[in-house]
């Protein structure tokens, strides 16, 4: 089974995909970033996450996507726009792959390293260590991404209650 792990952001958008076999080993097939230009406006930067979102799933063809659910404490604009690109990528995954699952930050932390409020370096240091890199992926976003992806490898078996 494929799985692409999404970390939804306008500006840059995080992806990772993940090969788990039957026995469920899991590996690393890809991870990176679409970026999207601050000097356009938002419907073109929308449309360039839609068109890099395409070109992921054209590449892969995922039996599974896995997307971050928002979570915003401080910055209400910002989490508008992500909001918007969250959007954006639910409906093209959702009309590509049809099983798209979806999980809170806590749940990630929780799937990944036990801890439910573990910071972003716990994350990307165990979720490194699970895939057997020989560092934390970068940018960011990429290695949430993957975190995203192998929270799903490891509560795919319970994947009708994150399923939308």
């Amino acid at each position: 089974m494929i799985i692409l792990g999404i970390d939804p952001g306008l500006a840059t958008l995080g992806y990772g995909f993940l090969e788990k076999d039957g026995r469920g080993n899991v590996s690393v097939l890809d991870y990176g970033v679409v970026l999207t230009p601050k000097e356009e406006r938002l419907p073109a930067r929308l449309a360039i996450l839609e068109q890099g979102i395409n070109r992921l799933l054209d590449a892969r063809l995922p039996d599974e996507v896995a997307v971050e659910e928002l979570f915003f404490t401080k910055n209400i604009t910002t989490g508008i726009s992500v909001a918007h690109a969250r959007g954006v990528a639910l409906l093209t995954c959702v009309k590509r792959c049809g099983r798209l699952f979806e999980y809170t930050p806590m749940q990630i932390k929780q799937a990944i390293t036990g801890y439910g409020r573990a910071d972003k370096k716990q994350i990307q240091l165990v979720t490194a260590n699970l895939l057997h890199l020989k560092g934390i992926p970068r940018p960011d976003d990429a290695a949430d991404a993957l975190a995203v992806a192998l929270c799903h490898s490891f509560t795919s078996r319970l994947s009708a209650l994150y399923q939308i």
